[in-house]
């Protein structure tokens, strides 16, 4: 039965709702699933990455009173604003993915294995500097990646779509990549990447798979797991409820792994969120399989701004995740907003545009029975939250905000 709701067309907090039919939490994790993200990936992602100078679980916020304006009884959010210094959660994936790469390379060069210490201790510099690493990106990933070919020693350029900011432009450049801006939209840098690799020999390390381009993006979904982990370590009680922002779907994929890993047929409810403008898990939901969405995906959730799907990500959402949602701009500033200016007790926190939506996707239902009733979400729910990026453009976050990310902070502390 195909269940899709429909809310305030051309309103702030106008949404879409869908259900995904085939999901549920008694869905197996199959071997197919295990062979993108497990737990003895998971384990080698975690001891790598925890090693590494500057690493620390970032804050788990719980913000009470929020939660109650979104008539749930608890709400914590996952502020990765200060991950490794770089802005948001990607330093978890891309790095890691550029570490993974090195040392395979570096091991058949060599003809033996190499350790990742030998990687993470740059011990081969003249052999790491003859390698070249790029991606597409809109932002985080590109810095990721940029700051682990940096960090390890290898050279890097980062492609970037006609609409990413001069800002998140000198962010990247200020890792060492050099920069490179495409036409079109961000699935077109994409492909201008491959096929420049292709022509010169470098490696693509990509947020996003495709077919023929598999191995890499499960080591950045499988870094990325290791912020799903620290936050379920965090809470008291499980959540029943995750609300997850979308874009290729790499983030959503590996929070819903762990999640289901670690907790089976109880694992939470699943909602995706995505930009009304960039809709392809909504559009592949309706299709049943991945679907694409054509145009210049202009929403201001830029990080979010993809048209496809990723193929891995969706050989795992297909299953487990639960529903979609397609939120608004404005409601993404609304919620910025929310979180930067709290009423009551709760902390300020900084969110970026491409953070938020998750928590856009909460706040649209909070008056609305009959979605609640459809996700199950009640005043007994505990809701949890990833915000995957602080002010990653910190002249962009003043003009939504309203006040600048110093000053929110400044407030919090």
């Amino acid at each position: 039965m195909t269940i899709e709701l429909t809310r305030g067309p051309d309103t702030p907090g106008a949404y879409t709702l869908r259900l995904n039919p085939a999901a549920a939490p008694t869905n197996p994790w199959t071997e197919a699933q295990n062979a993108i993200l497990s737990d003895a990936g998971f384990a080698a992602a975690r001891d790598t990455i925890g090693q590494w100078p500057g690493y620390a679980p970032t804050p788990l916020v719980a913000l009470p009173d929020l939660a109650e304006t979104a008539g749930v009884a608890s709400l914590h959010y996952k502020d990765e604003g200060g991950r490794f210094g770089l802005g948001s959660f990607k330093a978890l994936g891309g790095a890691y993915a550029v570490a993974r790469l090195l040392q395979a390379e570096l091991g058949k060069a060599l003809g033996r294995a190499v350790t990742m210490e030998e990687v993470t201790q740059v011990a081969h510099p003249d052999l790491a500097a003859k390698i070249t690493v790029c991606c597409a990106t809109d932002g985080n990933h590109g810095r990721s990646v940029a700051w682990g070919a940096q960090t390890f020693g290898c050279a890097c350029v980062i492609f970037i779509h006609a609409t990413v900011s001069e800002a998140r432009k000198t962010a990247i450049e200020s890792f060492g990549a050099e920069v490179r801006r495409c036409n079109g939209n961000y699935d077109d840098s994409v492909r201008a990447a491959q096929d420049t690799a292709r022509r010169e020999g470098w490696f693509v390390v990509s947020d996003t798979s495709y077919p023929g381009y598999m191995e890499v993006p499960k080591d950045v979904m499988q870094g990325y797991e290791i912020m799903a982990a620290e936050a379920f370590d965090a809470l008291d009680k499980p959540p029943t409820h995750i609300f997850l922002q979308t874009g290729v779907g790499g983030m959503a994929a590996a929070v819903t792994a762990q999640a289901k890993r670690r907790w089976g047929d109880a694992r939470p409810v699943i909602v995706l969120c995505d930009p009304d403008l960039s809709a392809c898990f909504l559009e592949s939901f309706r299709a049943g399989k991945p679907a694409v969405v054509e145009g210049d995906l202009d929403t201001l959730m830029a990080g979010l701004a993809c048209g496809e799907v990723s193929a891995l990500a969706w050989a795992v959402l297909e299953d487990h995740a639960d529903a979609v949602m397609a939120v608004t701009d404005a409601a993404a500033v609304a919620a910025m907003k929310h979180l930067a200016f709290p009423t009551g007790g709760d902390p300020a926190v900084v969110a970026g545009e491409s953070a938020v939506a998750g928590l856009a996707g909460l706040l649209a239902l909070a008056e609305d029975a009959e979605a609640r009733r459809l996700l199950h979400l009640g005043p007994d729910a505990r809701v949890l939250l990833f915000g995957t990026e602080g002010d990653t453009d910190p002249t962009l976050y003043q003009d939504l905000v309203g006040a600048p990310a110093a000053t929110i902070r400044k407030g919090a502390a």
